[in-house]
């Protein structure tokens, strides 16, 4: 088990606002300032009785894509479970939370195309991918790459130079939620420039967390398999 990993949840939680709108500043700009203010939305927003209501999550998604230039296909809309939500099972969804399509995951082939949509301040949790065994044999830890199509998110990692303290506009946010290193971590903030951002080594815990105008992300990586996914926050799950 990963227990001195695990991130305490203190009084220093931030929430950088509490209406519903999304962040202004540079929607629909290929490049923002680093430093710009992360206004996150009110996560009350996205509960339906206590549970996270999926038609909410993704209007405000639809809404960030819209103003970012990215497509919203019908396929979002129309097929049930294609484009799903989560909040990893922390109750928080503009601090914690993704949406996400499986565009391929190839068990025979081994490749794997994922979009990853994520609002402004909205942070997957933190986590790492291991080595499995199925019942056709061995698996690879996942390895990944990610490509901002629009928007730009803050990409974090344990390999690396310490540099937190040149993002305070992310630091802020994650005094809250879940850097079991927060002084040790690595961070890169990445655009929609065509570059491709690689996981620098297998196994190694990472995260990403959206920008102040929030992101569109493609990931592309060997087959996912859910039985090697750990993460570092408490009580995390898919």
């Amino acid at each position: 088990m990963d227990t001195m990993r695990l991130v305490r949840f203190g009084a220093m939680a931030v929430m950088a606002a509490s209406t519903v709108g999304l962040s202004a500043g540079c929607a629909g700009s290929a490049r923002c300032d680093s430093k710009q203010e992360i206004v996150q939305m009110d996560s009350k927003a996205f509960y339906t009785d206590g549970k996270l209501d999926p038609a909410k999550c993704k209007a405000a998604y639809f809404e960030m894509m819209t103003k970012l230039g990215a497509p919203v296909y019908p396929r979002y809309k129309t097929e049930d479970g294609f484009m799903w939500t989560v909040d990893f099972n922390q109750g928080d969804f503009a601090a914690f939370g993704m949406g996400g399509v499986f565009w391929v995951n190839d068990r025979t082939h081994q490749y794997f195309g994922h979009e990853i949509f994520l609002l402004p301040g909205q942070s997957i949790a933190e986590h790492r991918h291991l080595p499995t065994t199925d019942d056709k044999g061995p698996l690879q830890a996942k390895h990944e790459s990610w490509q901002v199509r629009y928007g730009s998110v803050y990409g974090f990692s344990e390999v690396g130079e310490p540099n937190l303290d040149k993002y305070p506009e992310a630091e802020k946010l994650l005094a809250k939620c879940q850097v079991p290193h927060l002084n040790s971590v690595h961070v890169e903030k990445w655009e929609a420039d065509g570059q491709i951002h690689v996981l620098p080594k297998e196994e190694t815990w990472h995260f990403m967390m959206g920008g102040p105008e929030g992101a569109v992300v493609t990931e592309y990586g060997c087959f996912h398999d859910n039985a090697g996914l750990r993460f570092s926050v408490p009580g995390s799950s898919l």
